[in-house]
């Protein structure tokens, strides 16, 4: 066990970040290179090894944070390896993007500073790979079955792995040109450089997965083939239909999509040349320029993680001003009475980006309890700025005589996700449809079922097509929006489901079901 005495002792001490100054000149981790030892040892040693560990409450993964945390605080990282890869598949992903729900429900936040979970598991992680601990894991036989997984980010890559793991055949097929999904192209490499998700699908590949990018299942590949050609199919697309922000002027050129400009910025980084553009020409007006933050006032509607992603970018990338525009109210410090512990509580929270923001700019760059009411035109078909107005905090309806005009060359839409595509080659031939929530409707062992007469997504497949038998369907496809921990809780327990379908019985762990949400009031 850790130090009886270490959480009275030791204060949390987490682990620094580099200077702003310094980070915002590159594109690297914003903790690359800084020391993780001995202060991670230290901080994992204040664990109390609860009785009852609400930690686990608030992970999908089930992690056995007091196990690792133990073993951690002794340095023993063969042991905190295994301890921490029996539930987690890539905790180098999760150490790095995950919010840290566990550290809100740690039993020392009662009424203290919680354990730096986070920092130890990215540490476990970083600490097995640098080690040789992490090795390919083939399976001892093979089960002569197949599986297709569509979809590479987080969720059908858990997937893959454990079915690979278990003895099937597993392709991976993904419609982009890199395998990763959103860890590729949406996720930046300040917070997660491209190399621990290259190292991990090294592993994958040695493993015997397979991985084909380039191919959209509907259309580049036939996905009654692909039924057909696989004894299972899981279904792992991601939520990628953008919310819309319906205002006058929403049509004006440099108004973008935010995971557009991720996406430009992330493959500029992986060194493509043919960068998107800021729109199409206007009349006789000059080409526009590539979508690209340099020397632009650019604003941030929506205060999320998306949207701050896009502010440490827009920083990288030399931005004139940056300003981000939040809806909510701006929340105290303390936790609210009507989110109690060990619930992950809406507190006022400095991301990287925001400490980035503040440190070049002198102020947190977020405006808090403000909506759009429309683009102002510059007179040439592009924006020149936002037209806001505050607005009351519970209703979100307009304050009047608050309404202010804020200048702006570049437009990023960060409002979130409505769910997976729907009316596509995948969804017509597998006859996908949606729940009330407009994710791909399943069942209580993640299987794809039809909608029901008369619900939202009735109607939306060729009629009479039924679902094959096989489909499932895992990760914020079924889930809709949420966080890297969740969706490769739901891929390993999609992965069981699917197992158990193609041989009647399963050793693969399920840590979630379809219906599990996270613990709130």
């Amino acid at each position: 066990m850790t130090d009886p005495f270490g959480f009275l002792t030791t204060p949390r001490s987490p682990v620094p970040a580099r200077p702003p100054a310094e980070r915002i000149g590159d594109w690297q981790e914003v903790h690359g290179g800084r020391p993780l030892l001995p202060l991670v040892s230290r901080q994992a040693a204040r664990c109390m090894d609860c009785g009852i560990p609400f930690c686990h409450s608030q992970c999908p993964l089930g992690n056995l944070i007091p196990e690792w945390n133990a073993y951690a605080a002794h340095g023993d990282w063969a042991a905190a390896s295994e301890r921490l890869h029996a539930t987690n598949n890539f905790p180098e992903f999760t150490g790095r993007l995950c919010p840290a729900p566990c550290e809100d429900a740690c039993v020392l936040a009662i009424n203290a500073d919680p354990v730096t979970i986070k920092n130890v598991e990215q540490t476990v992680a970083d600490q097995a790979w640098e080690r040789g601990l992490v090795a390919p894991l083939r399976p001892g036989r093979l089960s002569g079955r197949t599986v297709a997984v569509v979809g590479s980010g987080p969720a059908g890559l858990a997937a893959a792995q454990q079915l690979t793991r278990a003895g099937h055949r597993v392709t991976v097929y993904e419609r982009a040109d890199r395998v990763g999904g959103l860890l590729r192209y949406g996720i930046p490499a300040f917070k997660m450089e491209k190399r621990h998700l290259d190292r991990r699908l090294a592993q994958m590949r040695d493993e015997g997965t397979e991985f084909r990018p380039g191919t959209e299942v509907g259309r580049d590949l036939d996905a009654a083939e692909l039924c057909g050609g696989h004894d299972a199919v899981i279904v792992a697309v991601g939520a990628t239909v953008r919310r819309e922000l319906p205002v006058p002027g929403r049509e004006l050129g440099g108004v973008h999509q935010a995971m557009d400009y991720l996406t430009a910025a992330n493959r500029a980084a992986e060194g493509d040349g043919d960068e998107p553009s800021d729109g199409p020409p206007v009349g006789d007006g000059p080409v526009p320029a590539p979508l690209d933050a340099r020397g632009r006032r650019t604003v941030i509607v929506g205060g999320g993680d998306t949207g701050s992603d896009c502010l440490g970018t827009a920083l990288r990338q030399g931005a004139a001003t940056v300003v981000q525009l939040d809806i909510n109210p701006e929340p105290d410090g303390r936790r609210p009475e009507d989110e109690p512990w060990p619930v992950h509580p809406r507190v006022y929270r400095i991301s990287h980006a925001h400490e980035e923001a503040r440190g070049r700019h002198g102020a947190d760059p977020r405006a808090f309890a403000t909506a759009t009411v429309r683009f102002e035109d510059d007179g040439t078909g592009r924006v020149r700025g936002l037209r806001l107005t505050g607005v009351e905090p519970s209703t979100r309806r307009p304050l009047a005589g608050t309404e202010r005009v804020l200048p702006a060359d570049l437009v990023l839409l960060a409002l979130g996700f409505d769910g997976p595509e729907h009316r596509t080659g995948l969804t017509r031939a597998l006859g996908l449809t949606r729940d009330d929530r407009g994710a791909y409707a399943r069942n209580a062992d993640f299987s794809a079922r039809p909608a029901p007469p008369g619900a939202p997504g009735a109607g939306e497949t060729e009629e009479g097509t039924p679902v094959p038998d096989g489909v499932f369907v895992a990760g914020d496809a079924g889930r809709g929006q949420s966080l890297v921990v969740w969706a490769v809780a739901e891929g390993r327990a999609a992965a069981a489901a699917a197992d158990r379908y193609l041989t009647g019985a399963t050793d693969l762990p399920a840590p979630v079901t379809p219906t599990d949400r996270p613990l709130r009031t």
